[in-house]
């Protein structure tokens, strides 16, 4: 018998249902099917899709980012060299303030990131500044800290997260109208493209509205909308349709349901690439994707869980297509994460990478059946939701009014039912916690209830909210 399958009788689908129903003994096949937040089904069998068409075309591996976001600079610059020379390629800098740093992140001054970047070559490190909003300040800062180093803007790979839409979502707080606030967006990044800057210029960050308990295909519209927002404001800037599409990266989170968040990602990359064969572009470029494991999904009762579940969202956003990512130290929701939680998720990564060969397939999920009727369905539930924005005035009027965070306010509330009803069971919260509960070892312990940002308008601000938080709180 070869490792081809010869010997073994070709079964039918009918064989298949047979036996599963045998083995359901009388439940019923439609007790296999399972429903998203959007009310999506997606049953246990599919026929291959063929032709197998990838939507990804990443030509390599993916690149492992470790996230920056000790207020220490000290200590941050020793994380910074210990990353780098232990397998990472990107530091992702989290400033203070921003909707990334939940609680904790890098003080957002020019010292501040001059003393977490000394020592590092930044001519071969991949940079990615998190959406903040004092994010062009940062931008001139590291310009400034590159020409000491004799490094001109274009040596830099560089993510700069200009984000006009993001920071407004997490504090709650809007101007009276977005005219100044798309043109200075536009005007900002035309002159960072004009200074030679090659990477990704203006960032459209969806962790903001999963964090805040949105659905996949919320969170799929609101960032699709976030990216239309910028593309006008460089259209507008002068920046012709292809290079102001080139420049706009995107940011989603990947939390432990494998396959929802494999067509998720691949989902993305068809949206994008509809907005712009409707912008007129009949070739676009590939789109920029950058993943963080998901904060929601960490639980602060029995963390070690969480390497579990971080574990299963990389594997999840590799045969999704990332081409970078993020994990999330596995005391992420218990503090500032030391060492060696920092270790465990940047060697996560490592094994998937290169030890697995995740990395060798640019599109794994190509003609999986299941998978593609996933990333189509979850495609067209993220247009639906991307036309609803723009009929309430695009992503800016429509969080201005609300209308979004009410909708998102909606499925969390639903999900946080079923959580507490059972029917969503959380491993070492809801469903076998220790008996012994032991903190793990932090830098600086979290304190959930500290403000950040701005003090919100009732009802308009997005802040995260951990699925584990109120079960925990009631233990």
């Amino acid at each position: 018998m070869s490792d081809r399958g010869e010997g073994f009788a070709l079964r039918s689908e009918a064989d298949w249902r047979a036996l599963a129903e045998k083995a359901l003994a009388g439940a019923g096949f439609d007790t296999l099917t399972a429903h998203t937040d959007d009310g999506i089904a997606y049953g246990p069998l599919y026929p291959r899709r063929t032709p197998a068409t990838p939507i990804a075309t990443r030509a390599a591996g993916w690149m492992i980012a470790q996230r920056l976001d000790d207020p220490d600079p000290a200590r941050a610059a020793a994380q910074a060299l210990v990353d780098l020379e232990a397998g990472a390629e990107a530091l992702a800098l989290c400033f203070e303030g921003a909707g990334a740093a939940r609680g904790f992140g890098l003080p957002a001054t020019e010292e501040a990131l001059a003393a977490v970047l000394h020592g590092v070559m930044l001519d071969i490190v991949h940079l990615r500044i998190e959406p903040h909003p004092q994010g062009a300040a940062l931008v001139a800062a590291l310009t400034k800290l590159a020409a000491g180093q004799g490094l001109a803007p274009a040596a830099l790979s560089l993510d700069a997260g200009i984000d006009a839409i993001g920071p407004l979502a997490f504090a709650g707080r809007f101007p009276d109208d977005d005219v100044k606030l798309r043109a200075e967006c536009g005007a900002l990044a035309v002159s960072r493209a004009a200074e030679g800057f090659a990477g990704r210029m203006v960032e459209a960050d969806g962790r903001i509205y999963h964090d805040a308990g949105a659905s996949e295909a919320q969170e799929l519209g609101a960032t699709l909308a976030t990216a239309v927002y910028h593309l006008r404001a460089l259209a507008d800037a002068g920046m012709p349709v292809a290079h102001a599409a080139d420049a706009i990266g995107f940011t989603l989170a990947a939390d432990q349901q494998q396959f929802l968040v494999t067509a998720k990602l691949r989902a993305l990359r068809l949206l994008w690439r509809r907005v712009l064969q409707l912008s007129g572009l009949a070739s676009p470029a590939p789109t920029r994707l950058h993943v963080e494991t998901s904060y929601r999904m960490m639980a602060a009762r029995d963390p070690h869980a969480n390497i579990l579940r971080t574990t299963i969202a990389a594997f999840a956003a590799a045969t999704g297509g990332a081409d970078s990512l993020s994990v999330l130290p596995f005391t992420a929701a218990n503090g500032l994460p030391e060492e060696r939680a920092r270790r465990l998720a940047r060697n996560t990564q490592l094994i998937l990478r290169e030890e697995s060969g995740l990395g060798r397939v640019a599109d794994p999920a190509a003609g999986s059946g299941g998978i593609e009727a996933l990333t189509d369905a979850m495609a067209e539930a993220g247009w639906r939701e991307f036309r609803q924005i723009e009929a309430e005035g695009g992503i800016f009027q429509s969080l201005k009014a609300g209308r979004l965070q009410a909708r998102i306010a909606a499925t969390r509330r639903a999900r946080d039912a079923e959580i507490a009803a059972g029917r969503r069971p959380i491993i070492g919260v809801t469903l076998y916690p220790l008996g012994d509960e032991r903190a793990p070892p932090v830098l600086i312990a979290r304190d959930e209830t500290r403000e950040t940002g701005e003090t919100p308008t009732e009802g308009t601000s997005l802040k995260a909210h951990r699925l584990a938080e109120e079960a925990e709180a009631a233990a």
